[in-house]
């Protein structure tokens, strides 16, 4: 067999040889990038970047408040300093002397003065586990590092007419993870498919499905113009009576945006009469929005109403008991998402960061026992 490989590895150190002699391996692309990135933890919003890498003439740091602009480097060392906490997604591109480059990105948490910071886990309000009365009948605690899909099913793509609200988002898988005890959901300003935003949607539909009880979710929210987090159910039988004969129940809603990212909604869609019909109210944080802490929130349904409450105080509820209201005594599943524009909140502009993300700690359904 040795007959065979010898004549090979002859030729091919030869080659070697008289590439190196004659100059001619190729030495105009970049490699081997590598980024370290230090977030100053003293308020000032400060970041060091030092980015090494092989065949590197330049370097272009995309820092994420504005997707046109980025900073320039020869030696790959860069200071940069944010003006608003938020989270951001670094990118530093590396180019050869082709005018190729490589990239690497890293997300960053900025903390600017009080403006805010990591938010714990631990921050905020939380619910118990049991209530006098009642079984915890379904829950997901979003331990382990990876969503439970015997629960959960992703919806992707983008909808008709933007999932019915001209939205503005590609919903990709992607964008969901589970670690460090929570479901995040990440709204992205990048190009994908068409679409100059990416985020996630998760469902629970024929998988977990109830009629009445409580429900508590404990999430952080994101915020900004144009942000559109959401927690909510929608009727089984979507697919054969469609919307809104199948009725929709929204847990919380909050319309991103100033003097908007303090309040959240609690509503209900329907069809009276063969014509659309809703119902619905908000209540506001006596102080901040709904971004600086974990906040939850909760409805109780019945054969006779249901009641929305933020954090155990009641803010919404509606009488069901009306034969025009027969949509809600029927079997729901859950929705997660955070969408991107629409008819609601109007698109991002300048004032919005991305990416935001909305985080759930716990979601947990009760029933009478």
């Amino acid at each position: 067999m040795m007959k065979f490989y010898i004549p090979i590895l002859i030729a091919f150190l030869f080659l070697i040889s008289c590439e190196e002699e004659s100059g001619e391996i190729d030495t105009s692309n970049p490699s081997n990038l590598v980024i370290d990135v230090t977030v100053s933890e003293d308020g000032s919003g400060q970041v060091d970047i030092v980015a090494t890498g092989d065949n590197v003439t330049q370097y272009h740091y995309y820092m994420g408040e504005d997707p046109e602009s980025f900073e320039f480097s020869v030696d790959g060392k860069l200071t940069y300093t944010y003006s608003t906490f938020g989270i951001y997604e670094i990118e530093v591109r590396a180019y050869g002397e082709s005018g190729r480059y490589v990239s690497k990105s890293e997300e960053v948490n900025i903390q600017v003065g009080d403006q805010g910071g990591p938010i714990d886990l631990e921050d905020g309000y939380s619910t118990p586990t049991s209530y006098e009365g009642m079984d915890l009948v379904w829950h997901d605690e979003f331990n382990g590092n990876k969503l439970n899909t015997a629960d959960w099913s992703y919806e992707t793509g983008t909808g008709s007419n933007g999932w019915g609200n001209n939205e503005l988002q590609y919903y990709r898988q992607e964008n969901a993870t589970v670690g460090e005890g929570v479901l995040t959901i990440t709204a992205k300003k990048e190009s994908f498919q068409g679409r100059e935003y990416t985020s996630s949607r998760l469902v629970t539909a024929k998988k977990q499905e109830f009629t009445y009880g409580r429900v508590d979710i404990r999430a952080l929210l994101p915020k900004g113009q144009g942000l559109w987090p959401a927690l909510w159910m929608l009727g089984a039988n979507y697919q054969t009576v469609t919307w809104p004969a199948c009725g929709e129940i929204d847990i919380m809603e909050l319309v991103g945006g100033t003097d908007r990212d303090d309040e959240v909604h609690g509503t209900v869609h329907w069809e009276h009469g063969g014509n659309y019909a809703s119902y619905g109210k908000g209540t506001k944080l006596s102080s901040g929005v709904f971004a600086d802490e974990y906040h939850v929130f909760s409805i109780v349904w019945d054969e006779s109403k249901i009641t929305w409450y933020v954090d155990d105080k009641q803010f919404n509820v509606i009488d069901t008991t009306s034969d025009e209201l027969s949509e809600f005594h029927k079997d729901y599943f859950f929705i997660m998402n955070i969408a991107v524009g629409g008819n609601w909140p109007g698109s991002p502009d300048a004032t919005t960061t991305f990416p935001q993300t909305m985080k759930v700690d716990y979601i947990r359904m009760f029933q009478n026992n």
